[in-house]
Order: C-alpha cells, then structure tokens, then sequence
C-alpha cells in the first residue's frame, strides 16, 4: 500500500523566458515581493540590456516592493501586464504545463527535497531544448513574424 501525504502546491516556480531560453527559480510557498525582486536581480546578472516583462496579475507582481525596485533601475526593465485571466498568452504556462504533463506526471517525491530535485532536473532538461521553448511561444501566439 502506497501512503501519499504530500502537496504539490508547497513548490512554487518563477520563471523568465525569452525566444530560445529560459531562466528559474524554484521556492518553498507561494511567491511573494521577496521572491520576485530576487528573481530580477538575477535576470539582470544574466541578461545584458533592457527587459520586457509581460507579467500577469499576480499581487506579488503588483506590489510597492516590485514597483519601487523596477522604477530604480531607471528603464532597463518595462513592464507589461497580460490581460485578467488570459493563461493562454502566458509561455510559461506553457512551460508548467509540459512540466506536470510529460516529465513529472509520475512523481511521487517522499519530502519537498525529492520534488525539489526532480522538477529542477525536469525544468533544466526542458531547457536544453531550444524548439521546444519556440512551441510555448507559438503556442501563446506570441510568435514575432
């Protein structure tokens, strides 16, 4: 007999993509201001010159917090918001979605590290397949023609 006391929703994933690539971060809990600002800094380490950001209308997203640290950076990050409930035009849906349907369907992880390690290692594969990271584009019908 198989005992399964463990939630999924206790792992939350930030994430950045650009055409070819992309970049995230994996945090116990929901993501919260903290969370986002540490991930811009580390976008902007690894991405030279101005970021557009298309978010969706997650608080954190909207907070004092994030809006103070974008308005420091003096133009190099522009943001856009994606309309109210339009998953559908998010690539990193996309990206989740592939996730949970093809590399961990399966996973049955016994504590947060297991699952930690597996969607890391799933997420890093996902990552070195450049066409696939283009299907989430069109898919989102964000495609530049």
């Amino acid at each position: 007999m198989l005992q399964y006391h463990f939630n999924w929703k206790t792992l939350s994933v930030i994430a950045g993509i650009t055409l070819w690539n992309f970049y995230f971060r994996l945090y116990p809990g929901a993501i919260r201001a903290p969370q986002v600002v540490a991930f811009l800094k580390h976008l902007l380490r690894h991405i030279p010159g101005k970021l557009l950001l298309v978010w969706d209308r997650l608080p954190a997203h909207r907070s004092r917090m994030v809006q103070e640290f974008v308005a420091a950076q003096k133009g190099r990050i522009c943001v856009e918001y994606l309309p109210a409930y339009a998953p559908e035009l998010n690539p990193t849906e996309y990206i989740w979605g592939h996730a949970k349907h093809h590399k961990l369907p399966n996973a049955c992880p016994k504590d947060f590290a297991e699952l930690k390690h597996g969607a890391r290692h799933a997420l890093r594969n996902m990552r070195r397949r450049p066409t696939l990271i283009t299907a989430f584009w069109k898919q989102a019908s964000l495609w530049p023609e």
